[in-house]
């Protein structure tokens, strides 16, 4: 298994070859949502109505989940945000504030704990 931080520095390690390094904020912002589009598409056509073309190559779905998930890390990397403590911090949220938000397996629903 690979940890955030792993994945933060394989990241960084392929972008620091390169003399460009990391695009910008904004441009990194772009290419995520164009490629949020793509996984988007790609999950219409694999689990919605929307049939793909004969002439439309197959892109598996893990792929396209694997370039948001590249092109979020660059952008966490130019920022110099740690992937891991954005994701503790949003953990603490959903179990603390959401703890009762959804139905529970426990069936226990409601917006106060019992």
């Amino acid at each position: 298994m690979t940890d955030l931080n792993e994945m933060q520095k394989r990241v960084d390690d392929y972008i620091s070859q390169f003399k460009a390094g990391y695009f910008s904020p904004l441009g990194q912002l772009a290419r995520l949502t164009e490629e949020v589009g793509e996984l988007a598409r790609e999950i219409n056509h694999t689990h919605g109505e929307k049939q793909k073309k004969s002439t439309e190559d197959d892109k598996a779905l893990e792929e396209e989940l694997g370039d948001v998930l590249f092109v979020l890390i660059s952008l966490a990397n130019s920022l110099d945000i740690d992937l891991s403590e954005s994701f503790n911090l949003t953990m603490d949220k959903f179990t603390t504030r959401d703890h009762f938000r959804f139905e529970r397996v426990d069936g226990h629903h409601s917006t106060e704990p019992n």
